[in-house]
């Protein structure tokens, strides 16, 4: 054996041990209790039960408000269903949410815009910016609708992505100029 390929495979003997260890206080977040802690929506539970607990504990209807939680509904794909806290209502047919695990798994995104894509315009289904396509893409998923906390939105939580288990934590803002929008919104 060579000393290049002791050196190579000590390497990758090395750098595969550190990939397995993950710290105790690792941050991974799932769509629910992410919301939950942002948006002041106390449901428990997985997303897809949360627009049926949600009636008669919390106002319900179908126009994004700032702080309320978008309720998606389960799909093939999206078994479990999806929620997502409201950040910024741009104008009546698009929004900026705040969720998580939705394009990397345990990942936290901000201030990322979904649009409104309904024919009637009643938030029934939309697209949301996904971070491999660093776009919309083609996908549209169904909306029960939005659950209004009667709250200011909590502070989001911050994410610590040097402890995540799985690789860095995903954080992303979306610049909004590439869809035509401007915002007064800060980074």
């Amino acid at each position: 054996m060579t000393i290049g390929n002791f050196t190579a495979r000590f390497a990758l003997v090395a750098a595969l041990c550190l990939a397995t260890i993950a710290p105790a206080n690792a941050q991974f977040w799932q769509c629910a209790p992410y919301a939950r802690a942002i948006s002041g929506v106390k449901i428990f539970g997985n997303a897809h039960t949360w627009w049926g607990q949600a009636a008669g504990r919390y106002e319900r209807g179908n126009e994004p408000v700032e702080g309320a939680v978008m309720s998606f509904a389960p799909t093939q794909r999206m078994r479990l269903g999806h929620v997502a806290m409201v950040s910024k209502v741009l104008n009546d047919r698009q929004v900026l949410l705040t969720h998580a695990n939705w394009s990397r798994r345990g990942g936290v995104e901000k201030n990322v815009i979904a649009v409104d894509v309904s024919e009637r315009g009643d938030w029934s289904r939309v697209k949301v910016w996904f971070a491999s396509n660093g776009g919309l893409g083609t996908s549209t998923f169904p909306v029960n609708g939005f659950i209004y906390s009667g709250q200011a939105p909590n502070n989001v939580p911050e994410v610590q992505p040097e402890v995540a288990p799985f690789g860095p934590i995903t954080i992303a803002s979306v610049d909004l100029s590439q869809f035509g929008i401007e915002t007064s919104l800060q980074k």
